[in-house]
């Protein structure tokens, strides 16, 4: 298990952390084990597991610990876009951060470019293409999840971003959001956790047409928009997993609050069985709220950005902190984008340890 669990727990120990946590636990109730996730009924498009904790065995009931889940906005890892990334190395996108997404237990991330530049680009103002050599560092500086449903994962066709899916699993940035069809691209990633099982969820609500929608014959993005298949995605992860974490592209460009119709659809994931709600899209940071006691951070602004405006450098982390009880407690993490590419954070966390 990664450090920072174990810091909280110290840190708790010792007087150190004041969070007051929210009564949080599932609406079911639920004290179900990782058993249920481990039988035969769990889908066969679970991803790989980290290493930082052994899975529940399928005869005992694995003692649960406290969870350190990190979420950002926007990633963009076009070299064309941000020269720094090719010039200083691409490690300098994590290099201001030290260690906080190594130290936790999960982060997410927003891809914010299509996983592959290797494609026609499409016919609109603004097309991004990651450099795909830039992966490993995001797997060296602990990023464990890269949302891919958004209004950029396909700007070098369809094809280009199934094969930059591929690339994603293959070095270990799990992708959620999009895929081959509907069913890959609504697909969560499973990862067991100091004796929880969690599922990551992925949808995009901004789309330049529709045709970037997957179907059941047609490479997309994960429908965002329509609350009757959120919900039906979110309860399906739901009967697998302790937690289901939701990451999603929604609201409008420049707003510095979200919109009713957003949060029409958090309630209503929410009551569906999500706990944690991770929103990106509209280049400026929001809010973050509880609803019906669960985190919802409603966007998280830019991450690995240019250095367009001071309103656009100033953005945050979202930290979700659960206790071994299933109470979760949330924060912003203050943070500026100091040159092009480059976050730093700027303050201590209100929740959990300080790494």
């Amino acid at each position: 298990m990664r450090r920072i669990s174990a810091l909280l727990i110290a840190a708790l120990v010792l007087g150190g952390c004041q969070s007051s946590f929210a009564s949080t636990t599932r609406a079911d109730g639920s004290a179900e084990s990782n058993v249920a996730a481990t039988t035969s009924t769990e889908p066969s498009t679970t991803t790989s597991q980290p290493t930082t904790t052994s899975s529940a065995s399928t005869t005992t009931i694995a003692e649960r610990g406290w969870l350190v889940i990190h979420g950002t906005g926007d990633v963009n890892l076009d070299g064309d876009v941000i020269g720094d990334l090719r010039n200083l190395g691409y490690d300098h996108a994590w290099s201001g951060l030290d260690g906080m997404f190594v130290e936790d237990d999960l982060t997410i991330i927003n891809l914010e470019c299509s996983p592959s530049p290797d494609g026609p680009p499409e016919p609109k103002q603004f097309v991004f293409g990651c450099d795909t050599e830039a992966y490993p560092a995001a797997v060296a500086a602990g990023v464990d999840v890269a949302n891919i449903g958004n209004n950029h994962g396909q700007d070098h066709g369809k094809e280009a971003m199934l094969i930059g899916r591929a690339l994603l699993e293959e070095v270990g940035l799990n992708p959620v959001g999009a895929g081959a069809n509907e069913a890959e691209a609504g697909k969560p990633a499973f990862f067991d956790l100091n004796g929880w099982r969690v599922a990551v969820i992925g949808f995009g609500g901004v789309f330049p047409h529709e045709g970037w929608f997957a179907t059941a014959d047609r490479a997309g993005m994960r429908d965002g928009d329509t609350i009757e298949t959120m919900v039906a995605a979110v309860e399906a992860a739901d009967r697998f997993a302790d937690l289901v974490i939701v990451t999603i592209h929604w609201g409008v460009e420049l707003d510095t609050q979200p919109r009713p119709e957003d949060r029409e659809r958090a309630e209503a994931m929410i009551e569906a069985g999500a706990d944690a709600i991770f929103g990106h899209h509209p280049h400026r940071l929001q809010p973050l709220e509880f609803v019906a006691g669960k985190p919802v951070a409603w966007s998280l602004g830019n991450f690995v950005w240019p250095t367009l405006s001071v309103a656009g450098s100033t953005t945050a982390i979202a930290r979700v902190v659960v206790n071994p009880e299933g109470e979760i407690d949330a924060c912003l993490i203050p943070v500026f984008i100091e040159s092009p590419g480059h976050p730093v954070p700027q303050e201590e966390p209100e929740c959990g340890p300080s790494v």
